[in-house]
């Protein structure tokens, strides 16, 4: 057995007043928990998008009728809810789990020794992010499912994902000012591939908004806007999201880029290709719930690979001050 550290009224009343900052003072985490940290809260991210899909497509969307308790009688699902409460309250505890893990995350980049501020910061972003979600999630169910709230919902975690994704890229660079590896006009034709991927994102919303799967076994009203015509812009968007990457691949290659923009937008353009292959199987088989959840995954999948190769264009090498010294994560130094 270790050594009990000895902990006196100072640490406590310390541990209480700044506890990152008692956390930081006695653990050093290495590089790799870091960025270990960080990919954890965009894996859990991603989980909770594609959990609250399928508390949609499982019609359990009002399985917990109000908010924040699951009913006015009870803080959890109960046994007569059956399992549709059960799936509601499942996706709402999940909401905790990523919250912890956003926390490590913070947690992690605080204790960084030298400390980068820019990596807690992102880590605060993504908790007030999810803390705006939390709230947003239980006005959707204190309306009624109303489709634009949760469309905005969605969104909102589409946010998330893009700063989460932001986060771990930076815990595997360094500080120093970002230098460019391709010039002004590649660096352009990707923000206009990014903002065709954004306007494709929330026309998808749309396209959810009007469409059948309301998320819950009631009549629950649907955006007024023909499904069959969003459905086709979505569908334009789509191609023109892939016919920007084909051009950004070509580019990269006439231009004779670095390997990792080129790397990165071969990975997406084989990611859209799969994307739309999904999309189209399920709007010719009338929407099947599977292949609906798949595509909300490949949704979120898309959206993290557009936002690789906008980070992929510039570098920030690692150097000896950024990298945290080397410690036991295992256990915590006594003081």
């Amino acid at each position: 057995m270790g050594r009990v550290p000895n902990v006196t009224r100072a640490d406590i009343a310390q541990a209480v007043r700044n506890p990152l900052a008692f956390i930081a003072e006695r653990w050093t985490p290495t590089q790799r928990t870091v960025q270990q940290a960080a990919l954890i809260s965009l894996v859990m991210t991603v989980l909770i998008v594609v959990t609250g899909g399928a508390v949609r497509l499982t019609g359990s969307g009002l399985g917990c009728p109000t908010w924040p308790k699951c009913t006015d009688d009870s803080l959890t699902a109960t046994h007569e809810m059956g399992v549709h409460g059960a799936i509601e309250f499942g996706n709402r505890m999940l909401a905790y789990v990523l919250s912890a893990a956003v926390g490590w995350a913070i947690i992690a980049a605080r204790s960084q020794k030298p400390m980068r501020r820019s990596l807690v910061r992102l880590g605060w972003v993504q908790f007030w992010l999810v803390m705006g979600n939390a709230v947003l999630g239980g006005i959707v169910v204190l309306v009624g499912l109303n489709p634009y709230t949760v469309a905005a919902h969605f969104l909102l975690s589409s946010a998330l994902i893009a700063v989460a994704v932001v986060m771990w890229q930076r815990t595997q660079e360094g500080d120093a000012e970002p230098r460019p590896l391709v010039g002004k006009a590649v660096a352009q034709l990707v923000w206009f591939l990014v903002a065709a991927a954004a306007l494709l994102i929330v026309v998808g919303t749309v396209v959810t908004g009007a469409g059948p799967h309301a998320g819950d076994s009631s009549d629950v009203p649907r955006m007024g806007v023909d499904w069959e015509a969003v459905s086709k812009l979505h569908a334009v968007l789509a191609w023109i999201v892939v016919t920007l990457t084909f051009a950004l691949w070509f580019v990269l290659k006439a231009v004779d880029a670095p390997p990792g923009p080129l790397i990165r937008t071969r990975q997406l353009f084989l990611i859209l290709l799969s994307q739309g292959t999904i999309g189209y199987v399920q709007y010719f088989t009338d929407l099947p719930e599977l292949l609906v959840g798949l595509h909300m995954l490949g949704s979120c999948v898309v959206w993290i690979a557009v936002m690789r190769v906008l980070l992929s264009l510039r570098e920030r090498p690692l150097t000896t001050a950024d990298l945290p010294a080397q410690a036991d994560d295992s256990r915590l130094s006594a003081v």
